[in-house]
């Protein structure tokens, strides 16, 4: 199949190294980073794939995939995710244009616009969220991650901070310091006056606060942990963080935030509803087994089976669009 993907960023948008203190344009880019490791596993199973990214790329892309700038036209199928208003729209009207099929990718719940019959979500509450029924979850890349089944004293929390409030940060360092363990908290925002904002709570609350993490960096960490905190109170899509911890063997402590129920098991974290459950997990966490965790993710949630379930969806995209 020939397909052309396309997004706003910079490939990569997850570059080996984070900025620390400093803010970054995508703060998660946990979206974009999705489509670069969808172009990888469409080109190992033998797709011909074109990518154009409005901004760019500073390492090369991976083996088979091709730069192209613009709306190609001898492909069977656009995909897009869903981001900031000014890309998505024209590119839709360039597949229309041309009369091709074109898939687009939701994240998290859009407010704004209508969701459309060719549009994928990352989770079934998702989905729900918007009536919609099309589902696709997120896979990553094993590579990325060191499994340890060793853990140290400390807990996690990794997000976005320009969100931090609304993925509960101010619970996670509450919760930690009552209970009086150690908590790392990692993640950058759009702006400094957020970032030392988030930095004088962590210090307030005794907590250590990195800033942005990548690479090789942040598989230490995530493989170290003894859990990932995700206290979230957003209607949550497919959390990346939480799927990254599992495939480094590390269990998650989660609210049942969206998508969060559908990944979170007994056997890879544990839901909590109420302030107590919280304290109760952070102890019951250590019979979770890291080895468990890095099975479900290896099996659930693999970039491959990421692009094996996409190309399903663009199978039925184009036999919709020619009938």
């Amino acid at each position: 199949m020939r397909l052309l993907l396309a997004a706003p960023h910079r490939y990569p948008v997850y570059g080996p190294a984070g900025s620390g203190l400093h803010p970054k344009t995508y703060p998660s880019g946990s979206g974009y980073h999705l489509h670069d490791l969808l172009a990888k596993g469409l080109a190992e199973r033998g797709h011909e794939v074109f990518y154009f990214l409005a901004k760019g790329h500073e390492t090369e892309l991976p083996a088979g995939v091709l730069p192209f700038e613009g709306w190609k036209n001898d492909v069977e199928l656009y995909h897009i995710p869903i981001g900031g208003v000014g890309f998505v729209e024209p590119a839709t009207a360039a597949a229309a244009e041309r009369g091709i099929p074109c898939l687009l990718t939701c994240h998290m719940k859009e407010g704004t616009r209508r969701a459309g019959p060719n549009w994928v979500f990352v989770s079934q509450a998702l989905a729900r969220a918007h009536d919609a029924e099309r589902v696709v979850l997120n896979g990553i890349d094993p590579a990325d991650f060191i499994f340890s089944e060793t853990k140290e004293d400390y807990f996690l929390f990794m997000g976005a901070m320009n969100k931090a409030t609304d993925k509960g940060l101010g619970f996670a360092l509450s919760l930690c310091r009552k209970a009086g363990v150690r908590l790392i908290v990692a993640g950058t925002a759009l702006n400094y006056e957020t970032i030392e904002y988030v930095a004088g709570l962590c210090q307030d609350a005794g907590a250590e606060y990195l800033g942005d993490i990548r690479g090789a960096r942040k598989a230490e960490l995530l493989a170290g942990a003894r859990a990932v905190l995700f206290p979230s109170r957003l209607p949550e899509g497919c959390p990346l963080v939480i799927l990254e911890a599992m495939m480094s063997g590390t269990p998650a402590i989660s609210a049942p935030s969206g998508g969060a129920v559908e990944i979170v098991t007994p056997e890879t974290g544990i839901l909590c509803d109420l302030e107590d459950d919280w304290t109760v997990a952070l102890d019951h966490i250590r019979t979770i087994s890291s080895q468990s965790c890095r099975e479900i993710a290896m099996e659930k949630f693999h970039y491959l089976r990421m692009t094996d379930d996409y190309l399903r969806e663009y199978s039925r995209e184009r036999e919709g669009f020619a009938g």
